[in-house]
């Protein structure tokens, strides 16, 4: 298991507008969520949005300001070793607020949904019975919703070897073969994966497993936790300048140095962590095959298409209070929010919290 580089990362662009520490709350927000009094759900807020939009920043903010404790949903940050590329958050970037599933993973492994889903979940309970509040913050939009809607997903364990006879079939075979052999036995899941060879891999996985179509094992279970959904935003051109920023940075904090270290110790090229964007991205270069300028294009652009991914989540869900980081007091608006949704909540069997 690689150790994690204390140094580092990049630094995350300071938020506009700082939340007032005068015990004044900002006039609300109209758009903000009503209080529900009659909740009996432990509270839970979440802080998502698009890639470098600057999310860390104002989760630490927010709960700083609420006693609040941060659970991570990016997928890059679950891995050790992967810490400029991925932007981590550095120990000065925290701000003394705790946060939790970074680092977790050894960069060689990959992790299932239905794990990080486990993993989050008893995290949270965690963190409401220290009496504190939980913020679930990170862009990976699988990780959010699974968390966020209890979500129902088979507990299947990954078969390399199957996987591996699936992958070779595809390759030889095309992918259209492994289609039309899920559609034969969950023509649901074969819709809903399309050409993504890991989704249709997976769901022939699930059902060598069980005997039973992957779309009949899932589904949305009931909410877990009364939740206060905020989406960061900004326009278009002026997140796209950060992104070419934080690529910029990333270089000159020692990017290419950091993937030469993981393979200098022994993480093959096909590693889960390395397949992130930031990183496979460089591995042509650093095997000669390609200009770094490439590179660096390759990584901005493959970000930007990853953005419009999550920003197309974004639009499709309809619990989020959305703040464009743009505006003056966005971020008071945002510490409004959170003070009415926990204004008579309390964490079940605990004190009450703070109110902003």
């Amino acid at each position: 298991m690689l150790e994690r580089d204390p140094r580092r990362s990049v630094p995350i662009p300071p938020i506009v507008d700082p939340v007032p520490d005068d015990g004044q709350t900002a006039p609300p927000n109209p758009d903000s969520p009503a209080p529900v009094p009659d909740d009996p759900r432990p509270p839970l807020v979440v802080v998502a949005g698009p890639t470098a939009v600057g999310k860390t920043a104002a989760a630490v903010a927010l709960a700083r300001r609420f006693g609040g404790e941060i659970v991570n949903a990016d997928s890059r940050l679950l891995y050790q070793g992967l810490d400029i590329g991925t932007a981590k958050p550095t120990t000065e970037e925290r701000g003394g607020v705790p946060h939790h599933l970074i680092d977790v993973l050894d960069p060689a492994k990959d992790l299932s949904l239905a794990r990080y889903q486990d993993l989050a979940l008893a995290t949270i309970r965690a963190i409401h019975a220290r009496d504190r509040l939980p913020f679930l913050v990170g862009g990976t939009p699988l990780y959010v919703n699974a968390v966020v809607e209890g979500w129902r997903i088979p507990r299947v364990p990954p078969d390399p070897a199957l996987r591996a006879a699936l992958e070779a079939d595809a390759a030889e075979h095309g992918l259209p073969t492994l289609t039309a052999r899920l559609a034969a036995v969950d023509p649901a899941a074969a819709a809903r994966s399309g050409t993504n060879l890991r989704r249709v891999i997976r769901a022939l996985e699930v059902f060598a497993a069980t005997g039973v179509p992957m779309s009949a094992l899932e589904g949305k279970g009931p909410a877990p936790f009364a939740a206060l959904e905020l989406a960061l935003t900004m326009p278009r051109d002026a997140l796209h300048r950060r992104i070419d920023a934080r690529t910029d940075e990333s270089f000159r904090r020692g990017l290419i140095d950091e993937v030469r270290a993981l393979l200098a110790a022994g993480l093959p090229p096909d590693a889960p962590s390395l397949g992130a964007i930031g990183y496979r991205q460089l591995l042509p270069h650093l095997r000669g095959d390609e200009p770094l300028t490439d590179a660096v294009a390759r990584i901005n652009a493959d970000t930007r298409r990853y953005v419009r991914h999550q920003e197309t989540w974004l639009r499709r869900n309809p619990r989020l209070l959305r703040l464009d980081v743009t505006e003056a007091g966005w971020l008071d608006r945002a510490a409004a929010a959170v003070a009415a949704f926990l204004a008579a909540r309390s964490i079940p069997g605990g004190t009450a919290l703070p109110k902003g």
